[in-house]
């Protein structure tokens, strides 16, 4: 196995050994009929074993040649230039290693050292295509990598951004039950609340989390809205099993229900109900968040800035993750209500999480 470096590239010296062992296996079988001849084997083992220690010689040079910017035509005529003194010492080595089976003659050696200076200058110039290709392909991993860090950075700006939202939101309804004279029901959401920060602020802060991890921490956030809405909010959850351990935005969902909770069942005297789907459409995880409440017409994405931090904020994330490939829809059904509609490739996470699976059973 070729050892790599941080990249993940074949490093010089395995590249360099098994070229060389495939040219002379090539060599060998080129001059297979002519191998019958005395000394045929050793002269061609003694002229490949001599390109191999001048490639030795070529390879600091090809490096500093290399290293000075210069043009592809100046790279390689600078080369050659080298390649024709390499092989004029290699084809002499040629000749001197094997004196038995002829006295060294100088036409013998021209040809010997012209023939081994084009194999030396290929050489080079397979070096340069290599060297190059890696460099090319170093920067665009750096580039990919560049990119995946400001990615993340966006995505962790806008993730965190959601829970001030969230905490101002939630202070302002414990605030409502002080002032309606609900102390209970006060210090109960208070402490919901302070379990649901904690929840947030200790798991890592990663883009995206199996839906079983979500839809259990948009329980404990419906846990706080119902200790304010009592009766008034109902919720109902049908999600395909396996669906569950398929990765989604992480706090994709709360932001979704939050906003369900405050436009569409808090206003409204009678309250209402809030109804997540989760289910594979197309190769697709189709998340329906369903709200009850009055009648109004469909909203286009341009316009979700207008809705508030949350739905906006949802965008963006889904934008960013997965570019053209989802779907975030807004409308209002005829009979009422608010539908959100939300795709993204369906995949799977590698472990699944059996506490949150187990407060989707017990809800």
């Amino acid at each position: 196995m070729f050892r790599r470096d941080e990249f993940g590239f074949p490093t010089f010296w395995p590249l360099q050994i098994g070229g060389w062992i495939f040219f002379y296996l090539l060599m060998l079988v080129a001059i297979l009929p002519e191998l019958k001849k005395p000394g045929m084997w050793a002269v061609n083992t003694a002229c490949v074993l001599a390109m191999f220690i001048a490639s030795f010689f070529l390879r600091p040079i090809c490096r500093s040649l290399q290293k000075r910017g210069l043009s592809w035509i100046d790279l390689e005529t600078r080369a050659f230039a080298w390649s024709l003194l390499a092989g004029a010492l290699a084809g002499a080595g040629c000749e001197i290693a094997v004196p038995q089976l002829h006295p060294m003659q100088w036409a013998d050696w021209l040809v010997n050292s012209i023939q081994t200076a084009v194999v030396l200058f290929l050489w080079c110039s397979l070096y340069f295509s290599i060297k190059q290709w890696q460099q090319s392909a170093r920067e665009r991993e750096r580039l990919l990598r560049a990119e995946a860090d400001v990615r993340d950075a966006k995505l962790s700006a806008l993730r965190h951004q959601l829970n001030p939202h969230f905490l101002f939101n939630s202070l302002n309804a414990v605030s409502t039950l002080i002032l309606e004279g609900d102390a209970p029901a006060a210090t109960r959401m208070l402490s919901q609340i302070g379990d649901l920060l904690r929840t947030s602020l200790n798991e890592e802060v990663v883009s995206e989390v199996p839906l079983a991890q979500e839809i259990a921490f948009t329980e404990r956030y419906l846990a706080i809205e119902q200790t304010r809405l009592g009766r008034r909010l109902r919720v109902e959850m049908s999600i395909a099993p396996e669906t569950l351990d398929a990765l989604v935005p992480s706090m994709l969902l709360q932001p979704l229900v939050e906003n369900a909770v405050r436009h569409g069942i808090a206003p409204r005297l009678e309250g209402g109900s809030i109804r997540i789907q989760g289910d594979v459409h197309s190769d697709h995880l189709r998340i329906v968040v369903h709200n009850t409440g009055a009648h109004r017409v469909k909203v286009a994405l341009k316009d979700l800035s207008a809705n508030g931090i949350g739905l906006s904020n949802t965008a963006e994330r889904l934008k960013t993750l997965y570019a053209g490939d989802h779907t975030f829809e807004l409308e209002w059904p005829a009979d009422g209500g608010c539908e959100v509609t939300v795709e993204v490739p369906f995949r799977q996470a590698q472990l699944q999480l059996s506490e949150p699976e187990e407060a989707l059973c017990a809800h």
